[in-house]
């Protein structure tokens, strides 16, 4: 008999005490199969006989590959395209990278086991919905249904699911303003200068510059906060700051900041004479503060507490201040002041604003840096006064 013609042969499953036959590569267990019988009982034969019959009548196929499921997706994706994509170009990762953990949570928890190919919109509105009852606000659903897109349009290149699955997601439209039970936040507005005076003195010295400096070039907070001394050119008129990394650097994109007399004052009294240090230190900051309160002791200070901080404390502080530390203290301030909460973001949309009211907004598109004049117009704010003048005037 050839070897083509002899059916898979029946065993014993040892770890299990079951009979096994191996059809196509895969293992199919038939019963439990008594310790110290060499023959398998009648039920389990039976069992054998069928399942084999079927098996050549069908042709002898091989087993199916087994279905990429959306858990080892979302790892093929990390692993193989997020980590090395999502990167700066000295290898630090952005903070896509970890906007794209968040979004990926609830796909993981909802659909781990589900085959790829096989999620549809109606999961997808499924994983939306579970963001809406979660609280998120309708601008961060948007964007993190739009990353879970990203994953499939990716894995369609990579030949992992089906195309029609990538487009089939895409008929699903974002929340649209009003229109769903998503939470809306309030747009983003230009910050009072009354709210930030007022919230400056409770703020360190180095973040009361950071502040001023933010105010006055209308920079992003990442950019300000980053600044080294020697990415300034200090010889000219008008002092340029170039940062190191920026928003638009992965376009290959360059960013000039223009830095005037007013914003230079400012930086005058914090600029250190190392070149490779940052402008605004968290160190100096917390040394300032220890002096501050030494000076504004009542009593002499005891031998025992001349020095009491720690030789090698676990925590010490940043080199910079990053985008979150410097909210959360502006944040602090603005809760000691007695003012509405105001983000350091919004400093950008107030000198936007400014700019545009007087010098048009084209001169606030270059300012803010912003390759498209649509995207100036999200953060410079139109000039209500103007237009009740005008009102007045030819109305």
């Amino acid at each position: 008999m050839s070897r083509r013609s002899t059916p898979p042969s029946l065993r014993r499953h040892k770890p299990s005490r079951q009979g096994v036959v191996t059809l196509g590569g895969r293992d199919h267990y038939l019963g439990h199969w008594p310790d110290g019988q060499l023959t398998p009982p009648d039920l389990i034969r039976a069992a054998y006989d069928a399942l084999v019959a079927e098996w050549l009548a069908a042709g002898r196929p091989a087993a199916a590959a087994p279905r990429l499921t959306v858990a080892e997706l979302i790892l093929r994706f990390w692993d193989g395209h997020a980590v090395h994509h999502y990167r700066h170009p000295d290898g630090t990762p952005t903070s896509e990278l970890a906007d794209f953990r968040l979004s990926l949570r609830p796909l993981r928890r909802l659909f781990a086991d589900l085959p790829a190919a096989d999620f549809s919109p109606l999961k997808l509105k499924a994983l939306r919905q579970s963001l809406i009852d979660a609280g998120l606000s309708r601008g961060v659903i948007n964007q993190r249904v739009g990353r879970v897109r990203r994953v499939f349009r990716w894995a369609v290149s990579d030949e992992l699911v089906p195309e029609p699955v990538y487009r089939a997601l895409m008929a699903v439209e974002g929340l649209k303003a009003g229109r769903s039970a998503a939470r809306e936040l309030p747009p983003v507005r230009p910050v009072p200068d009354a709210d930030v005076e007022a919230a400056l003195p409770f703020l360190s010295l180095p973040l009361q510059a950071l502040v001023r400096v933010q105010r006055l070039t209308g920079m992003r907070p990442g950019e300000a906060a980053r600044m080294r001394a020697g990415d300034l050119d200090t010889a000219g008129e008008l002092w340029t700051y170039r940062p190191r990394r920026h928003k638009t650097s992965w376009r290959g994109r360059e960013r000039l900041v223009l830095v005037g007399p007013k914003a230079q004052a400012v930086l005058r009294d914090v600029l250190p004479s190392d070149p490779e240090a940052y402008v605004f230190s968290p160190k100096a900051g917390r040394e300032a503060w220890y002096a501050a309160r030494r000076a504004a002791r009542k009593s002499k200070v005891p031998p025992s507490q001349a020095c009491r901080r720690k030789a090698a404390p676990k925590r010490q502080p940043g080199a910079f201040y990053t985008r979150h530390a410097y909210a959360a203290a502006v944040a602090r301030a603005c809760g000691k002041a007695g003012v509405t909460r105001w983000h350091p973001n919004q400093l950008r949309h107030t000198r936007a604003t400014e700019v545009r009211g007087t010098f048009g907004l084209e001169a606030a598109q270059v300012v803010l840096g912003h390759a498209k004049l649509s995207v100036t117009e999200v953060y410079a704010a139109r000039d209500a006064a103007l237009a009740a003048q005008v009102a007045a005037a030819t109305g």
